[in-house]
């Protein structure tokens, strides 16, 4: 399938550059796969749209503030962004830039800060780095020194205050402290506030986390001319007991998955217990939590195990995560690229705000 079919034409203007001042003021592009139709709203309004007495999963990553500055011994700037931890706990695996000034055992540093090694070089500006710090943890040094790791097509701001607000508004008011382990926000998730989880609660939605490492795969570009080709990257995530009971015995129950991030965990957790484990109504019985590394590569005409609705943003052309939208559209068949195309040419003209700033869809 060639990666041509994912393209569209986005005004720049349409490109979200900061966020609507109240999350859950963001617009809404309600699609119903069943009759067709689709309904221009209000994130707000969505416990008017969602399942009753479904299961809404969603992704607790917290972001890490993974941009770290840096300097080379001689003088010129490091660009270093961190993806995860290795073992032991000093090593991590990074995008750095210039990758061609840090060659095997090149050091940087920033003042008396950090002090790092390059060990090993993987290609397109991914290595292994030793970190040598005096904060308690990494964690610790990057809410220190670091700044959060934006997409390149927000544009630096000379507004101090306006970028120093992104410290809040990337991350999701569910975001867990125990879980800062994302290089990008679940952006989908940005939508929700305190008050419409409360409505969502309200209206019997049951509300469960899982948690996946938000890596690499977010920022590497798909260079290969075939969708197939692409070497997806592998992403860490865990599903706690609770959530596993839910999604074990929901019985008639559907569920939403916020994001795309939750439902590669949720596709790729149900493919591995259908093919490993012993199965009960449809799916394998584990007590959890479940711990794996996301394998699942999704694109049309992939199908849909568990997730049942999803709730995402509007993404750029030719990723990966549009790939998972256009497949989710019209599971088993490719005739969701050409919908999914022209739902982004409707969201367009209606002028909706894109990409990780921007406004939602819902799929139904």
């Amino acid at each position: 399938m060639d990666i041509s079919l994912f393209d569209y034409d986005l005004p720049e203007e349409r490109i979200a550059q900061t966020p609507v001042q109240q999350r859950d003021r963001s617009r809404l592009f309600v699609i119903d796969r069943k009759s067709g139709r689709s309904y221009h709203r209000h994130f707000f309004e969505l416990p008017e749209f969602a399942p009753n007495a479904c299961t809404l999963v969603r992704n607790n990553a917290r972001v890490l503030h993974a941009r770290l500055p840096g300097r080379r011994p001689t003088g010129g700037k490091v660009e270093c962004l961190l993806l995860f931890p290795e073992k032991p706990e000093h090593i991590w695996r990074c995008l750095v830039r210039p990758a061609s000034k840090l060659s095997t055992k090149a050091e940087f540093f920033y003042g008396n800060d950090y002090h790092a090694v390059v060990l090993e070089h993987f290609g397109r500006g991914e290595v292994r780095v030793a970190f040598d710090f005096t904060d308690r943890s990494m964690i610790a040094l990057s809410k220190r020194i670091g700044r959060m790791p934006l997409p390149p097509y927000i544009r630096p701001s000379s507004d101090d205050s306006e970028r120093a607000a992104d410290t809040d508004r990337y991350q999701t008011v569910f975001a867990h402290p125990e879980k800062t382990v994302a290089a990008a926000a679940p952006t989908a998730g940005l939508h929700f506030t305190g008050e419409l989880f409360s409505a969502l609660e309200a209206r019997g939605i049951t509300i469960r986390d899982i948690t996946l490492h938000v890596g690499l795969s977010t920022f590497q570009p798909v260079l290969s001319r075939k969708v197939e080709d692409h070497p997806i990257q592998r992403e860490l995530y865990e599903i706690p007991a609770i959530t596993l009971r839910s999604i074990q015995r929901h019985g008639g129950r559907k569920i939403v998955a916020v994001g795309t991030t939750t439902v590669r965990t949720l596709e790729d957790y149900a493919t591995k217990v259908r093919r490993d484990g012993p199965m009960v109504s449809g799916h394998a019985q584990i007590e959890g939590p479940f711990r794996e590394e996301a394998e699942a590569f999704l694109y049309p005409p992939a199908s849909f195990i568990l997730t049942d609705a999803l709730i995402t943003n509007f993404h750029l052309p030719r990723s990966t995560l549009m790939y998972l939208v256009a497949a989710f559209l019209a599971p088993g068949d490719a005739r969701g690229i050409k919908w999914l195309k022209e739902l982004y040419a409707e969201a367009i003209a209606m002028k909706y705000r894109f990409y990780s700033y921007g406004d939602a869809m819902l799929i139904l």
